[in-house]
């Protein structure tokens, strides 16, 4: 069984782009919507993402927090392009910056579109209470709050997001 373990900060300022040392253009896009997950209708999302020169098929369920499970596989980018036309919701476009700290690697996502705006740090670990020295970029920890997952930011787009919910936890 595949298992994610991983937490995600709101990022503060630009420090973290000199740092950066790989950007990688990604495209996904989310074959069911959040309102299947949140009703119950369905336990994981499935993603279809074309990364840089790649692409893949993405079950993870609908589980919050640092722990979930995770499937992931390759599949042809032309048929995650005709994929991506099946999507409900809005398509995510991001790159992603990659940054090393403290030797662990944090992918910063700055989003674009219809989520522009929103940048958000994920790092990936071992134990879901590995302990982690935060770099001085890494904001408010979003972990645990849904709508920063990229299956919600499909279906309610930062752009789209009440002043009072950008303000929520001081974005």
């Amino acid at each position: 069984m595949g298992i994610e373990i991983e937490r995600k900060f709101l990022v503060a300022g630009d420090g973290w782009r000199a740092a950066a040392h790989a950007v990688i253009p990604m495209a996904q896009g989310y074959i069911n919507d959040m309102g299947a997950l949140d009703r119950g209708d369905q336990n994981a999302s499935v993603r279809v993402r074309i990364e840089g020169d790649g692409a893949a098929l993405n079950l993870k369920s609908r589980t919050l927090g640092r722990s979930r499970q995770e499937f992931e596989y390759p599949i042809p980018v032309a048929d995650a392009r005709e994929l991506l036309a099946l999507c409900v919701g809005g398509l995510i476009d991001k790159r992603r910056h990659l940054v090393q700290h403290e030797g662990l690697l944090w992918e910063v996502d700055e989003f674009l579109g219809d989520n522009a705006g929103l940048v958000v740090a994920e790092v990936e670990l071992e134990d879901p209470d590995q302990a982690i020295s935060l770099p001085a970029w890494a904001g408010r920890e979003v972990t645990d709050q849904a709508r920063y997952y990229n299956v919600a930011l499909a279906s309610h787009p930062y752009a789209r997001w009440s002043p009072g919910e950008k303000g929520a936890g001081g974005e």
